[in-house]
């Protein structure tokens, strides 16, 4: 098998590097578009951008109307901006609902169309994306080193996965500093998901030695630091491993892809406007033991790695101890269910069909290690609905 890794061309990592974002924008244009949210504006991140970009001589407008999950009325807006704008280069600054809009707009900026032309890669981009510098704020997305977007189509109710080279970012710029001002909430939800990332990139049908070091790497970090950065926001050595953790994620499922906690997670996302982050983390127990017996020996290698006091245990064993440590995990950062969430269950049984249908047309359910059928993923959604993360719950091999 050859192994392939793409990221980034420039990735910029450490406290203060947020400072360099003029130096890298002068080199890749003159006319730059921000596209964040209000939240940055109100945080003082867009101006403090804005100065650094004025400083090495680079203009810039902005689009800051992200208010939730990304969307493609979102991207068709942000891209009326950057041609009205002339811009010439592109900012993505936030969390990932703002990277991933501006990942969009980037290819639709070049290469035309509507963005769910290029779902299932119906539509290839041919020409180079307008060049694009992803700023996280939130440390869990990872979507600054990934060649993916996640938009949802408004019009079906579909979550599209989007996955081709030219949405990879030109340069990533992870200044752990940045992530200080984020919710307890919002830390839990992006932690998770980088863990999730890391998880199912190791457990991914398609995984690869590049992407096996980088995952371990991740899991190992997040879980010394997730739950001191949830307690403690002001812990910058806990936000320093989270940050470089969750870029390490990234890299590795953009090159080995995610798996049935995504695909579930999606369409969870477009119905019901659950956080992405939020999704993920409560479907992450369950189908981690729905897909045990299939990838015990995987898990095992991440038990051995993250919990204490494994002698004596079987492989099988370890990995059962793995699922039972992210149930704590999420019990201690406050994660709820899709019940707890506030999500009727009579919608949510009504949507079962669409969701188990848009799931396996994600194809990420396909990378999983046991990779179910329709009335496999309707019978996980709805154990998942109640799901109790402090009792234990068998799920039938």
């Amino acid at each position: 098998m050859v192994s392939v890794l793409q990221m980034p061309r420039t990735i910029l990592y450490g406290e203060d590097s947020f400072k360099k974002v003029g130096e890298v924008a002068s080199k890749l244009g003159n006319n730059a578009l921000i596209i964040s949210d209000r939240m940055m504006e109100k945080q003082l991140y867009v101006e403090e951008c804005q100065h650094y970009l004025k400083e090495a001589g680079v203009s810039s407008a902005t689009y800051l109307d992200i208010n939730s999950e990304p969307k493609d009325t979102f991207v068709y807006e942000a891209l009326d901006r950057l041609n009205a704008e002339s811009c010439n280069v592109i900012i993505g600054l936030g969390g990932g609902s703002c990277i991933d809009t501006a990942k969009a707009v980037a290819v639709l900026g070049t290469n035309g169309g509507s963005i769910s032309d290029y779902m299932n890669s119906r539509k290839i981009a041919q020409k180079s994306a307008v060049p694009l510098i992803a700023i996280p704020t939130t440390a869990g997305t990872g979507s600054e080193a990934t060649d993916a977007t996640i938009i949802t189509d408004t019009v079906h109710d579909i979550k599209m996965m989007i996955k081709q080279p030219a949405f990879m970012p030109e340069a990533a710029i992870v200044d752990p500093v940045l992530s200080i001002t984020s919710p307890k909430h919002i830390t839990a939800a992006t932690g998770i998901d980088a863990l999730t990332h890391a998880i199912e990139a190791y457990l991914s049908r398609r995984a690869h030695p590049f992407t096996d070091f980088l995952a371990l790497t991740a899991i190992g970090d997040i879980m010394e630091s997730i739950r001191d950065a949830y307690h403690e926001p002001q812990n910058i050595e806990a936000k320093k491993k989270m940050s470089l953790a969750a870029l390490q994620a990234g890299m590795a499922f953009s090159n080995s892809s995610v798996c049935l906690v995504h695909g579930m997670s999606r369409p969870i996302g477009a119905l019901f406007h659950v956080p992405h982050g939020i999704s993920n983390a409560m479907l992450l127990p369950a189908v981690l033991e729905y897909s045990l017996e299939d990838c015990y020996e995987r898990l095992a290698d991440i038990g051995d790695l993250i919990i204490k006091e494994m002698k004596g245990l079987t492989k099988r064993e370890t990995a059962q101890k793995v699922v039972e440590e992210m149930k704590a995990l999420c019990l201690e950062l406050g994660i709820p269910n899709l019940k707890g969430w506030g999500i009727q269950e009579e919608q949510f049984l009504k949507s079962l069909e669409k969701m188990a249908r848009d799931a396996i047309a994600s194809g990420s359910p396909g990378n999983n290690p046991r990779v179910p059928d329709d009335s496999e993923l309707m019978e996980l959604y709805k154990l998942c609905y109640d799901y109790q993360f402090t009792n234990s719950q068998t799920i039938k091999s």
